[in-house]
């Protein structure tokens, strides 16, 4: 074993540094990737056949194209037709698109899940589609859908781990520039495997607490 405490110590600035990025880039791609989620989630169960088409090939596509090769098309390709973009904004965009299909699918459940009921009484109260939707639908299905959210965030988290490949010094290539610096590997990793393990903690637990909050509400 090659761990020195010296070398754990003297790398966790850069780390933290790295880590920084690592939430930036987290909380973004969320947020976008829940913007993106909850416009594919309505087309998926919109009554318009080309929509629905339109984004359940998006679904189909984005989640059987692994996140890596996503990024890598992205960060070589776009440039090949005149689109330059920095690694900082390909990896958010990367990121964000491919959860996005993750949260189209459980924005799609979650709206499922409601009773189709409410909807039929919703409009026959004289309420638009959309005013039903808006009013009615969405904060039910918000509710329910929190929990595998949060759980999506814990799987984005670990995910940014791959925009390392396309230059963004984020957590996981910090720890690999102070493996490659101090010709060492398990101290920096150490360091890296604390980090990572300290910012998911707070959205697991965040995960179990709205599983039993849901299941007792339920």
């Amino acid at each position: 074993m090659d761990f020195r405490w010296a070398i754990f110590v003297e790398g966790l600035p850069a780390l933290l540094k790295g880590a920084w990025i690592t939430a930036q880039l987290a909380v973004i791609s969320m947020a976008l990737g829940v913007v993106i989620g909850l416009f594919g989630g309505l087309g998926r169960v919109a009554r318009n056949r080309p929509i629905q088409w339109v984004c359940a090939l998006y679904v189909i596509s984005m989640r059987g194209i692994p996140v890596l090769v996503t990024l890598i098309f992205l960060y070589y390709g776009l440039p090949s037709v005149g689109i330059q973009l920095s690694a900082y904004t390909v990896g958010i965009l990367g990121l964000s698109i491919t959860n996005g299909a993750y949260v189209t699918e459980i924005f799609r459940a979650g709206i499922q899940s409601i009773d189709r009921g409410q909807m039929q009484a919703a409009r026959a109260l004289g309420m638009s589609y959309v005013l039903a939707m808006r009013r009615i639908i969405l904060p039910q299905t918000v509710r329910r859908i929190l929990p595998p959210l949060a759980n999506e965030a814990v799987t984005l988290l670990k995910s940014t781990s791959l925009v390392s490949t396309i230059a963004i010094s984020e957590l996981l290539r910090s720890g690999l520039e102070i493996m490659t610096w101090k010709a060492n590997t398990f101290s920096p990793f150490a360091g890296v495997a604390l980090i990572y393990l300290v910012m998911t903690l707070p959205l697991v637990a965040l995960v179990s607490h709205l599983e039993r909050r849901f299941k007792v509400e339920a």
